[in-house]
């Protein structure tokens, strides 16, 4: 996977947004105002994943290229190192879990607005 389909992926999700809030480099992905996803524009060497507590240990320590979150909270998030492992079929399906994770956190009212793109 390269930079340009991570991003359409993260894209056709309902409700998501792009932003460079922490400078040019780092492009961030949010649902609802919330963090999903973050990657480095230039590289795209690794991209930042939300996830399960118990889910996040049991993937770092199956896979060498999973990695505690980098600048995250490392209980919440993962760093997935790209092109050293990580299969497109997994990135799709942790951004997948990363999203699900953020859209159930948001009150009932505004994840309804959000799935139904109103």
């Amino acid at each position: 996977m390269n930079i340009e389909d991570f991003r359409d992926y993260c894209l056709l999700k309902p409700g998501v947004t792009e932003e460079t809030p922490f400078g040019p480099e780092t492009l961030v992905f949010k649902a609802g105002g919330k963090v999903f996803a973050l990657t480095d524009i230039d590289t795209f060497g690794s991209i930042n994943l939300k996830c399960d507590p118990e889910r996040a240990v049991g993937l770092r320590d199956e896979h060498d290229y999973v990695l505690p979150g980098y600048h995250m909270n490392k209980k919440h998030w993962n760093t997935v190192r790209i092109g050293t492992g990580a299969t497109d079929r997994q990135l799709r399906e942790w951004t997948d879990h990363s999203y699900d994770l953020i859209i159930a956190s948001l009150p009932k009212a505004k994840r309804a607005e959000l799935l139904s793109g109103e």
